[in-house]
């Protein structure tokens, strides 16, 4: 019988039976996701330590944790004794019988957005994680982006007031089409899989359930192999957002537009907290997080203010991971939230493909995971 980190049996919030070793880290996939975000940010986090990470290019490890142990097959590392937490940072295609593998191992499991690439295979994965009784999260680490962070503080202080019109743009401009899994075609692989689960996740945190889905997803450059523009619509009673994602935009674009009854919000620049661990830059040193441009407020009669921002910080995904792991706090990302968001993702599909707006069906286990 492997020894499982389960959730307390009075609890029903997500959180497991303390212990007083730190939480041991298996990590799958030492791609840009895992090498860039993942192996930094559990480095950074007091309770978890990273034992194992499998990966093709062990040389590529070893380079950066030499104390770390390699493996090659991500299957065995899933299943392996000695890991209390697997992370799981590969192709999307691969998520779900990874995460499948750990959680019957009894292993807590983050994985990577998406949490899967159907979302009868996220609610499955759900199912059986509170079958059996482990965490099972989802890395949406925009949370607690800068520019995330300071739109919804200004929404929660009513600067605004009754929001009508809301638009989040994450836009790129990389017209060179690379070889790699995200852009080449493949099940999971595209922007919408990509850039999505962040823009519906944060939506959902502001917003909740929307009951309708209107979605356009294309392949617009010179030898694209899958779809590198999004535009997506949800709508909810007269709120419309607007959520969309291209590679051929040039200078960038706002990243947040706000309206509402009695003001609007921008926020031109995004976080830099991606820019900053590409750099290097460990998480907590000084300037992480720090947010140079600040969020424009108009008001009704048309005058503006500068407000200053949010700091982001993506080490509080993990410092909650270990919060969870300890019994000291809540799963931050609970994986009903997660499906929600892969509700949504499939029924933009479902919009582009048919041309259709597409009504949300949500169980009452997606409301619930909202408080609806």
């Amino acid at each position: 019988m492997p020894n499982r980190l389960r959730l307390n049996s009075q609890s029903q919030d997500g959180t497991l039976t303390s212990r007083d070793e730190p939480i041991r880290v298996g990590l799958i996939g030492y791609g840009y996701a895992g090498r860039t975000f993942h192996a930094p940010l559990i480095a950074a986090t007091v309770g978890l330590e990273l034992v194992s990470v499998a990966s093709s290019d062990a040389a590529k490890v070893r380079r950066d944790l030499p104390d770390v142990e390699t493996v090659r097959d991500p299957m065995a590392l899933a299943g392996t004794a000695g890991i209390d937490l697997v992370v799981i940072a590969s192709p999307n295609d691969t998520h779900v019988q990874l995460a499948r593998t750990a959680l019957d191992a009894g292993k807590a499991v983050v994985v990577d957005k998406p949490l899967t690439v159907d979302l009868a295979d996220a609610r499955d994965l759900a199912d059986q994680a509170q079958r059996l009784g482990l965490l099972l999260s989802v890395f949406h680490n925009r949370r607690w982006d800068s520019d995330f962070l300071s739109v919804k503080q200004a929404i929660e202080d009513g600067l605004v007031g009754r929001v009508t019109h809301f638009e989040s743009h994450i836009d790129r401009y990389r017209p060179q089409v690379r070889d790699r899994w995200r852009e080449n075609s493949g099940s999971g692989s595209g922007i919408w899989f990509d850039l999505g689960p962040h823009l519906v996740d944060q939506a959902l945190q502001l917003f909740g359930l929307p009951d309708r889905v209107q979605a356009n997803l294309a392949a617009q450059r010179t030898g694209a192999k899958t779809d590198d523009w999004a535009h997506v619509l949800l709508e909810c009673d007269c709120r419309r957002v607007v959520l969309h994602a291209g590679m051929l935009v040039a200078g960038g674009s706002n990243r947040f537009v706000v309206h509402g009854e009695t003001g609007s919000l921008v926020k031109r620049h995004s976080d830099r907290q991606e820019a900053q661990l590409v750099a290097g830059m460990r998480p907590g040193a000084p300037g992480w997080g720090a947010d140079p441009d600040g969020l424009m407020v108009y008001d009704a009669d048309g005058a503006e203010r500068l407000l200053t921002p949010v700091d982001g910080d993506y080490r509080h995904y993990y410092a909650g991971i270990a919060r969870a792991l300890t019994g000291n706090g809540t799963n931050p990302v609970p994986p009903a939230q997660a499906v929600a968001t892969m509700a949504i993702i499939d029924a933009a599909i479902v919009s582009a493909r048919t041309g259709r707006v597409v009504d949300m069906a949500f169980t009452a286990a997606d409301r619930a995971a909202f408080g609806v």
